[in-house]
């Protein structure tokens, strides 16, 4: 009974996420937004518009045109003004467009009116991240939590939903719930969404066990955070020898990927490549990428990523910041120290100065990525030091058992033992010192750090 049960949820599932899900590559957008002449987000409307074709590009929609209104406030029959629904609606046919999308979420009521009115598809910005995160999800408990956001933001939209659940070919916004299944009620989308929960909670406490065996781990973490396709999976890439996925596009990463990597001699991290960030996240999603959240609060350290070359880099860091707190950290978590880590300096064009206690580095072309790495172990292992130390033969267990051979270099031999320089913390020197090592002359009147 159990087994039909979870096999019609599957079904469900699938459906939801299947044939009418897929992107086209003959499906083209126009895009639609207003000017309300401020500044949003950080973002001119020029600007944000040009991310919202980023965002198209990604799903694999490529963009006819676009249609931006000056206006203070959207119209709240149809979000752009009646003229300005016209002017879209001659240009879709014209150029043969199949969806209109809008830079702004639509509500139920503005969605049904615009895809009666343009008479073709209607995708807000919301839908659109939805439907990137359905694509690029891997791992079952992403593609679960990105059909249940799909499911909330459907629900309150079910009514008049229009011709858009009648396609049977489907595309780009209509990922994940809703098919052709015109009699898809809230009876089922509430059943359906219980289920999830259900299944969610069993793998938030798988989840929960691995990350217990993370944080009893010796080796230290460190997270990476930035904008979306601010360089993350690139610098990953470079600093542990990896093969994160690397594409000029939005969300090229959805799932958190753990890799070692060296920051200095015989010293170790754990880096994690983690989903980036995005203006106007929608916040049900926030949930789907649950494990990037948890290495970003379990980090010994926080890397953010942000991509010096964009014009408004100030503005993304401050996004990436702001999502921190509000959405990744509860008032009583402990904030991981962060190093602000400007990424692509070679591309950079202004010749504006850049925070001094910023590291600035080209992760494609391997720039500054020694100074990054000594400032990632100078916060990691802050209480290192390169000591010169004279180790009696019977303590040479002990000396081996303390540290590692990486970061051992034998001097000489002498009667009473081996001279060696070590990279050692203050508690293992004290360790050493207990078992018979001693701090030589040398290294002692030197006082020799890292």
């Amino acid at each position: 009974m159990n087994d039909d049960r979870h096999r019609n949820q599957e079904v469900l599932g699938e459906d939801r996420l299947g044939r009418r899900a897929r992107v086209f590559g003959t499906e083209q957008a126009i895009l639609a937004g207003i000017d309300p002449g401020t500044v949003r987000g950080g973002l001119s409307a020029e600007d944000s518009m040009r991310e919202l074709e980023s965002l198209a590009e990604t799903a694999g929609i490529p963009t006819l045109a676009s249609v931006l209104q000056r206006r203070e406030r959207p119209v709240p029959r149809t979000f752009l003004g009646k003229g300005k629904v016209e002017e879209v609606r001659r240009a879709a046919d014209e150029l043969g467009a199949d969806v209109v999308i809008f830079n702004d979420e639509l509500s139920p009521a503005q969605a049904r009116n615009l895809e009666e009115t343009l008479k073709r598809k209607v995708v807000d910005r919301t839908q659109l991240i939805l439907d990137i995160f359905a694509q690029r999800a891997a791992t079952k408990e992403a593609r679960l939590q990105v059909e249940l956001a799909q499911l909330r933001y459907l629900l309150p939209r079910l009514r008049g939903w229009g011709m858009a659940l009648t396609r049977t070919g489907g595309g780009i916004g209509t990922r994940g719930p809703g098919e052709t299944q015109l009699d898809l009620d809230r009876f089922k989308v509430n059943r359906r969404i219980h289920a999830l929960k259900e299944r969610l909670e069993k793998t938030a406490d798988e989840r929960a066990v691995r990350g217990k065996k993370r944080i009893r781990s010796p080796i230290p973490q460190v997270a990476l955070v930035g904008y979306t396709n601010s360089g993350k999976s690139t610098l990953l890439n470079r600093l542990c020898d990896a093969d994160s996925v690397v594409e000029d596009k939005l969300f090229a990463t959805l799932d958190t990927m753990v890799r070692r990597g060296p920051v200095a001699s015989g010293r170790d991290a754990l880096f994690v490549d983690t989903v980036g960030f995005i203006r106007d996240l929608p916040h049900d999603l926030v949930p789907a990428f649950a494990a990037t959240l948890e290495a970003v609060r379990d980090a010994n350290l926080i890397l953010h990523i942000v991509d010096r070359s964009r014009r408004r880099w100030d503005e993304d860091e401050r996004v990436v910041l702001e999502i921190l707190e509000g959405e990744v950290f509860r008032a009583e978590d402990r904030r991981p120290p962060t190093l602000l880590v400007l990424n692509k300096v070679d591309a950079v064009r202004d010749e504006n100065a850049d925070p001094t206690d910023a590291v600035s580095i080209s992760a494609k072309e391997g720039t500054n990525l020694d100074d990054l790495r000594d400032r990632i172990a100078q916060t990691l292992y802050p209480s290192d030091r390169l000591v010169t130390l004279l180790v009696p033969f019977a303590a040479v267990g002990t000396l081996y058992a303390r540290t590692t051979p990486e970061r051992i270099e034998v001097l000489e031999h002498r009667e009473s033992g081996m001279l060696v320089r070590a990279r050692v913390s203050e508690q293992e020197l004290a360790e050493l010192k207990a078992g018979g090592v001693t701090l030589s002359a040398s290294g002692a009147a030197q006082g020799e750090r890292p």
